[in-house]
């Protein structure tokens, strides 16, 4: 793999879209292969999306030398695969810092680019986007169109079935493209998969029953009829397994399977596409990771969004560090062992959440609902009903999207269910639509729900256990990304409580959360230096407020929080609820993720920038205590 910079090449002369309108079919090949270098050149050094990327190539060619952007609206679905499309809007120069801070964002970004307009990078969004653009085109007379790319997993989800509905209703000129590469993060499931996996390679029916033969014959019980299927289609019995009628049936116009890594095959479906005065879709059958053979090779996501690796192997290059995901996947590994009634649930993202490897040793007891939030949740809900205890593991910011279900199918119904929520917190690259800040305040509202914040394996392993113990209500347990830090033995337990750190004088009581014990022990130092004496407290279930922790706060003169999450309603807002309940009178200052829409950049960059450092934390403690030395009336009461 030779090192490739945008001074290459033809790369070289794209700038924007219309210069991709006067080349040559053989130099879109080259151009094609030289974007592929380009990609991989850049992406193993700062680490992003590569295999989606590398399976778009020619596929976002196409629609850019077919429709006219901006004017013509390009939307991706999740976003992950717009690289290519950065590259020929004229950000090629922001590729050597991608996803790090003064870079470029790992999705669309509106302050980046004219060509880019949404940012939500969360799946099955885009259509009912592209829905209300073409519906105000229209209404406004505009000669427009909307393009949408969306992924078959995205099609998983609910959204993407509500909004096919409303464009099929509304008949307004907008082309859906289908990027059919039988997955997701890992191999797309469900219904719709196994409908579309029939036609997944090229167009020729013939290939299809030249490349499955010999596998599918040698597969017992299901082998035989699945090449039946297939033979049904050669014989041209195609209605049997051709997603054509189904969204036909629908009233939207389809065109496909096309070979989309074929540049002309795309580029004369887009055209007919365009040429109806109606919604179309257009499938196309892609592989992802294309061209690069690691990303091809790798079986677990095709290279999905890995770090920083070695562009001639593939081989990441960090070294191996114990992470967050694989202490719960080997603790709920060991708990289903013990308790045949757990089961987990996935909703696209096994490998990711550490569902795999419940799935791997007991893959009845584990369930892949695609991209659907809401139903995992409900799903889940049923489960319960039946006996059940469910393990629910998704990333933070992906719960988000099923408060309701959480609330009223879950909560409401007294159900235990367990949410594991990986990458809780600021994770840093992937930006604000990816940052797990909400959970504590979002779901602390919920009656009944308690949430767990482990601070370190032997917490992650020992709360987790509690969670599934529970069995009159939801629970949850939160942690980050990354690598889990070292062991933080609690000095001794004040019922739920774990206490870290107690000095004989009870000058502040801090109230650390989670991730942030560390932080909090950090913070301590600080302060005993200034002469203050510290307790730093882990309260392990932080909602609802464990009752201990009034009973340590009326013993000191001030009250501070330490949380991974926004402050508004989160952790600190609880604790003050608590103390005022309780009659405590001792003043609270908290320090959480103000609420906002804050870049991306590393964990520590953006800590730093919002004052979560052990020493923005200690002098504005230090600050606050001085205050409460030269007020008597506003120090704690004996």
């Amino acid at each position: 793999m030779s090192d490739v910079s945008a001074s290459d090449g033809i790369l070289a002369s794209i700038t924007s879209p219309g210069d991709l309108k006067r080349l040559t079919p053989e130099q879109l090949t080259l151009l094609a292969a030289e974007i592929r270098d380009f990609l991989v050149a850049k992406v193993s050094r700062t680490g992003g999306h590569l295999g989606p990327n590398l399976g778009v190539v020619e596929t976002t060619l196409a629609i850019h030398r077919v429709f006219d952007s901006p004017r013509d609206r390009v939307l991706f679905d999740t976003g992950h695969q717009a690289y290519v499309h950065k590259i020929v809007t004229g950000r090629q120069g922001g590729f050597d810092l991608l996803r790090q801070r003064g870079g470029l964002t790992g999705y669309p970004s509106r302050a980046e680019s004219e060509h880019d307009f949404i940012e939500n990078s969360h799946a099955s969004t885009a259509l009912s986007y592209a829905d209300g653009m073409s519906k105000a085109f229209a209404l406004r007379g505009e000669d427009r169109h909307v393009v949408a790319v969306v992924g078959d997993g995205a099609l998983t989800g609910g959204m993407c079935w509500e909004a096919l509905n409303n464009i099929a209703a509304a008949k307004n000129r907008l082309v859906i493209v289908v990027n059919d590469n039988g997955r997701s993060y890992a191999p797309t499931i469900g219904g719709l998969a196994d409908h579309l996996s029939t036609l997944r390679l090229n167009p020729g029916y013939e290939k299809v029953l030249d490349l499955v033969k010999d596998a599918l014959g040698s597969t017992p019980v299901v082998g035989k009829p699945v090449y039946e299927v297939l033979h049904a289609v050669k014989r041209g019995i195609k209605d049997a397994v051709s997603p054509q009628p189904m969204f036909e049936d629908l009233g939207i116009k389809y065109i496909g399977p096309v070979d989309g890594h074929d540049q002309q095959a795309m580029e004369s479906a887009l055209r007919r596409a365009k040429g109806f005065d109606a919604p179309v879709i257009v499938h196309s059958v892609t592989r992802k990771g294309y061209g690069y053979r690691p990303a091809e090779q790798d079986e677990a996501d095709c290279l999905h969004s890995p770090g920083s690796f070695d562009a001639e192997t593939g081989k990441l290059l960090a070294s191996a560090k114990l992470k967050w995901t694989n202490v719960f996947a080997d603790e709920l590994v060991k708990i289903a062992d013990e308790r045949p009634d757990v089961v987990g649930i996935t909703a696209a993202m096994a490998e990711p959440t550490g569902i795999a490897a419940l799935a791997k040793k007991y893959p009845g007891r584990a369930y892949d609902v695609g991209i659907a939030e809401q139903h995992a949740v409900t799903s889940a809900a049923g489960l319960a009903m039946g006996g059940l205890h469910p393990v629910v593991a998704v990333y933070a910011t992906f719960l988000n999207r099923a408060f309701d279900q959480v609330l009223l199918d879950v909560a409401m119904h007294e159900l235990p269910v367990t949410f594991v929520l990986d990458r809780a917190g600021i994770t840093g690259p992937d930006g604000p639509s990816h940052y797990g800040i909400w959970d504590m305040s979002v779901f602390g509202v919920v009656p009944g729900l308690r949430i767990a914040a482990p601070r370190d394996e032997a917490t992650l392993r020992e709360e987790l256990r509690e969670a599934v113990a529970v069995e009159d209500g939801p629970t949850i347990v939160r942690f980050p990304t990354g690598a889990v830090p070292a062991a933080l033995p609690a000095v001794h337990r004040v019922g739920q409580v774990d206490v870290l750190r107690e000095d004989e004088t009870k000058d502040v009581l801090l109230v650390a959360v989670g991730s942030f014990a560390g932080l909090g022990l950090e913070v301590a130092d600080r302060l005993a230096g200034q002469g203050f004496g510290v307790t730093v407290v882990d309260p392990r279930w932080v909602r609802p407020v464990p009752i201990e922790l009034t009973g340590l706060a009326a013993q000191h003169r001030l009250v501070v929080t330490l949380e991974d999450g926004v402050r508004a309603g989160g952790v600190g807002d609880a604790v003050a609820g608590a103390l005022r309940d309780a009659g405590v009178e001792v003043p609270l200052r908290d320090f959480g993720v103000p609420a906002g829409w804050h870049p991306h950049g590393t964990r520590g960059e953006l800590l730093a920038e919002l004052g979560l450092t052990a020493q923005d934390i200690s002098r504005d403690v230090t600050e606050w205590v001085s205050k409460l030395a030269d007020q008597p009336e506003l120090q704690r009461k004996a």
